[in-house]
């Protein structure tokens, strides 16, 4: 008696069922779905710092396309008033001891004057920048300074020959001291003058 034949086609496991006892193996041709790893926020993004800024990498400009952030430049030295001001009291501080130094050795020096011109264009730059209005007011208070500075001389010179007080000479016969300035002024007076304005303009083109 013959045996009954099979039919060719067996039926297969379904799709997605556990395959000799593996719950996750998967159907013919498909990998094995990855086991969960008990950690409930693996995949999770990181969590906000607070910081905007802080997943971004080195050299990254700031958000927006604004670049770098901005960092406030230093003031620039160009306070015109006071420049000035500073111009002018180093004026009368350097025309004080101009004139005390010709006074002392009865006689002017240039390198003295030029001394006075510098100091004030240096110290009035140094506040008010190259400005054209400080460095024009540093020339003009030079030749002030260095004109102070004569008739001081002037002063204590004549103090001496006539054995009186300074103060007395300045206070009480000045209108003597400035015409004997206009009597004795000559080309040397003059160019101390100028002297004292020119380097007033070097030392403020240096300073700035």
């Amino acid at each position: 008696m013959s045996q009954p034949v099979q039919p060719p086609n067996q039926p297969q496991q379904p799709y997605g069922q556990p395959v000799d006892g593996n719950p996750y193996a998967g159907g013919p041709g498909q990998g094995a779905p990855s086991a969960p790893t008990g950690n409930p926020y693996g995949q999770q993004p990181p969590a906000p710092t607070g910081n905007p800024f802080a997943g971004q990498q080195p050299g990254q400009g700031a958000p927006f396309g604004g670049g770098a952030p901005f960092t406030p430049a230093s003031p620039a030295r160009n306070n015109v008033l006071l420049g000035v001001a500073v111009a002018l009291g180093a004026a009368i501080v350097a025309g004080i001891l101009y004139g005390v130094i010709a006074g002392s050795i009865e006689r002017e020096v240039g390198y003295a004057a030029v001394g006075v011109g510098f100091l004030v264009g240096f110290a009035a730059s140094k506040v008010g920048g190259s400005n054209p209005a400080v460095i024009a007011a540093s020339a003009v208070f030079s030749i002030g300074a260095v004109y102070v500075g004569q008739l001081i001389g002037i002063s204590m010179i004549l103090a001496d020959v006539a054995q009186i007080p300074f103060s007395e000479v300045v206070g009480d016969h000045f209108d003597a001291v400035t015409k004997a300035w206009s009597q004795e002024a000559d080309f040397m007076t003059y160019l101390f003058l100028g002297l004292g304005a020119v380097a007033a303009v070097g030392g403020a083109k240096k300073a700035g």
